[in-house]
């Protein structure tokens, strides 16, 4: 997805995604916090829409401000996680994220 908008339109399987079927909900989201229009998808408030309710949200940044991590939690992320700079620790820290979210913990159905 390239901006929280477009992210809310595949999620609800609307406009150009609107043939994609309700079949296709993600498991997990994966929210970079750097990335444009994180904000907006976040104040539609995912965690309140039946559709998305049982979704985690996960955050990734690299800010270690605490009202970063306060506001993040506040808007309805599951979990905030710091990115490592090192490309391969990063690749580790995805892996142990989708091993916890989509193996270990359980989620409800949805």
């Amino acid at each position: 997805m390239s901006d929280g908008a477009e992210a809310l339109q595949y999620i609800a399987s609307a406009n150009l995604f609107a043939q994609k079927g309700a079949g296709s909900t993600p498991k997990l989201i994966l929210l970079d916090l750097n990335s444009a229009g994180w904000a907006d998808y976040m104040s539609c408030a995912p965690q309140s829409d039946e559709r998305t309710r049982g979704i985690p949200i996960v955050a990734l940044t690299s800010s270690k401000i605490g009202i970063d991590l306060a506001e993040s939690y506040k808007l309805g992320v599951n979990s905030y996680v710091i990115k490592p700079a090192d490309p391969f620790q990063f690749a580790e820290v995805i892996a142990a994220i989708g091993r916890y979210w989509l193996g270990i913990n359980e989620l409800p159905s949805l």
